[in-house]
């Protein structure tokens, strides 16, 4: 996950602080030294580094501070307020025209970055909001470009225009318009070609498209990745083609989030959305505060409460809450809170939000809860019958036995499950009052027992 190391360096460094009480010059100066390798380490580009340092000491060793209640708390409220400005502070939306006009968005970006599919998520967030978007196919050189957008707009229900790959990508999008205009669509999204680095034949190409098309917003997608070359990469569009706002893709990935903190800073352009999965829905909406609270360890319960609103039936999970404290809960139940926990983008997806969780520990549970053993958890689930997953008290050995060998696993793997899901049963009629209880309001967020 992006940020797990930056972010456990930071709250290491803001351990000690917080344990010295009093504060000198010399105390501060020592643990902005630290955050200043640790921002380097995560390839926050070197200028913006200086400049955040240095922003942070001006007001960090003033008398407010050094002579308040809890001087360590309050640089580290001073820290996650520069990192919110650093970011943006405000959370920008992608401006579209108002009611039936159409607003026209060509999507840019280098080869591999995950463009086209970036292209059919935006189109599918324009769509819950009550837009009306299609998707043009100006990607003609890439082998199978035309046909991704097509599958993946299709996944989305959203239609797509093509014209194949022999005419001109500036043609195409006048014609995409048009089409749009008698279907009386208010969003036109243009997925351009890519290339494997920026080249002048690209470049004139998108210039092409924004001088004979009415290009209201182009969007940059980088691959965070990629570190300090994405934002090298989004100063290069912003100089030649004019950028209005930057995806980043690939931040769930082994990345250290250097250009989610830089690009801002170094180009003046927000960056709108950040890409957290492969799957269609893992979009998420760009928040300079809540990407702040992550890492600082403060967590963001409510973008957990957004995907838990988005992803979780409310019915459902009351219905699982109720047999939780009845002690009703049964294995078709388990598989149930396995799949939402996978609705809303797994394990560690989740563990991000949860305040207090550092890297190593969300290292620590995800490899308890690995996506290898989830799927030997389901497989002992499903060779069990329907009878012994509604009621597993009546699992005796030779029950157990016939659903390892159709499981293909170990019985130690079964009566470790069996052991685990019933002490989880036990604790949670025990506490009725654990899961929160108040479905969506509450973000009605059911997890998985037993580990």
């Amino acid at each position: 996950m992006a940020f797990d190391s930056l972010s456990e360096k930071l709250q290491n460094v803001f351990k000690s602080l917080r344990s010295k009480g009093l504060l000198t010059e010399d105390d501060v100066k020592a643990a902005l030294k630290e955050v200043k390798l640790a921002l380097l380490e995560a390839d926050v580009n070197f200028k913006v580094v200086k400049q955040f340092v240095k922003s942070v000491q001006e007001r960090a060793v003033g008398q407010d501070v050094m002579n308040g209640l809890n001087p360590g708390q309050m640089v580290i409220k001073i820290v996650n307020e520069e990192l919110v400005a650093l970011m943006g502070s405000e959370t920008t939306e992608i401006a579209l025209k108002p009611g039936g006009e159409i607003t026209v968005i060509m999507m840019a970006g280098l080869q591999g970055a995950g463009k086209t599919t970036t292209t059919a998520k935006i189109a599918g967030k324009l769509k819950q909001k009550g837009r009306k978007p299609l998707l043009a196919a100006c990607d003609i050189y890439r082998p199978a470009a035309i046909q991704q957008l097509q599958i993946n707009g299709e996944k989305q229900g959203v239609e797509v225009f093509s014209m194949g790959d022999s005419h001109k990508p500036v043609n195409i999008a006048k014609a995409a318009i048009e089409h749009a205009k008698a279907k009386e669509l208010n969003v036109v999204i243009l997925d351009t070609a890519g290339r494997l680095h920026i080249d002048e034949e690209m470049m004139q190409e998108l210039q092409e498209i924004k001088e004979q098309v009415d290009v209201h917003q182009t969007i940059l997608v980088v691959d965070a990745m990629t570190g300090q070359d994405a934002v090298n990469v989004a100063s290069m569009f912003e100089e030649k083609i004019g950028i209005d706002g930057v995806v980043l893709t690939k931040l769930d990935g082994d990345t250290r989030g250097g250009a989610a903190l830089s690009i801002r800073a170094v180009t003046g352009k927000p960056v709108l959305y950040v890409g957290m999965g492969e799957k269609l829905s893992d979009l998420e909406q760009f928040y300079p505060d809540r990407m702040a609270n992550r890492i600082l360890g403060m967590g963001d319960v409510l973008t957990l409460i957004e995907k838990a609103q988005e992803n979780i039936d409310e019915e459902k999970a009351k219905e699982l809450e109720q047999k939780m404290k009845k002690a009703e809960f049964g294995f078709d139940d388990y598989l149930e809170s396995m799949n939402q926990m996978k609705k809303m983008g797994g394990i560690s997806s989740l563990l991000s939000m949860i305040p207090g969780m550092g890297g190593s520990q969300i290292a620590e549970i995800e490899n308890a809860m690995d996506e290898k053993k989830m799927a030997r958890i389901e497989g002992i689930i499903y060779s069990m019958t329907p009878k012994e997953r509604a009621n597993p008290s009546i699992l005796n050995p030779s029950r157990k036995n016939r659903i390892a060998k159709g499981a293909g696993v170990d019985i130690s793997e079964v009566n470790r499950l069996v052991k685990q899901f019933e002490q989880s049963r036990k604790m949670m009629k025990q506490m009725p009052g654990l899961m929160g209880g108040k479905g969506k309001r509450r973000g009605g967020l059911k997890m998985p027992f037993g580990f």
